[in-house]
């Protein structure tokens, strides 16, 4: 079985899960700077075998699309030209940022590394994921 790869977009850095071959199980992978997201993508999809990619939805409270939604369906359009053979479906990611954090309170981590802003991506990611591999 091929995996899941997971992106929380953001206009900076995109954090990255994945799941096990398996798909029971969502880890998160890295943070990458948006810039050069294809390019990772290119680089991990050659060494490893990925049957899908879910790439966060924001939304707001009532229900409508955030504003960062443009660029994430510009991004979307990057990703389906690249790699056509690759389905793409969205995950609510509504408060995945602050679950990321409450997580890393709960955890102990300390204040220094829950400032790490590239850490907080890489578990929103894995949140959207999880949050995705539940849904079945």
């Amino acid at each position: 079985m091929a995996r899941i790869l997971a992106l929380d977009f953001g206009k900076v850095r995109t954090g990255i899960a994945i799941t096990d071959e398996l798909q029971l199980i969502a880890s998160g992978l890295t943070t990458i700077e948006t810039k050069d997201l294809i390019s990772f993508l290119e680089q991990y999809t050659q060494k490893e075998s990925v049957e899908r990619f879910v790439v966060g939805l924001p939304k707001q409270m009532d229900n409508t699309a955030s504003e960062s939604e443009v660029l994430i369906q510009g991004f979307l359009n990057k990703l389906k030209a690249r790699f056509p053979s690759i389905p793409v479906e969205r995950q609510d990611e509504r408060f995945t940022s602050k679950m990321a954090f409450q997580s890393m309170l709960d955890s102990g981590m300390k204040k220094k590394k829950r400032r790490d802003k590239a850490l907080v991506d890489e578990i929103s990611a894995t949140l959207i994921l999880q949050a995705y591999l539940n849904r079945f």
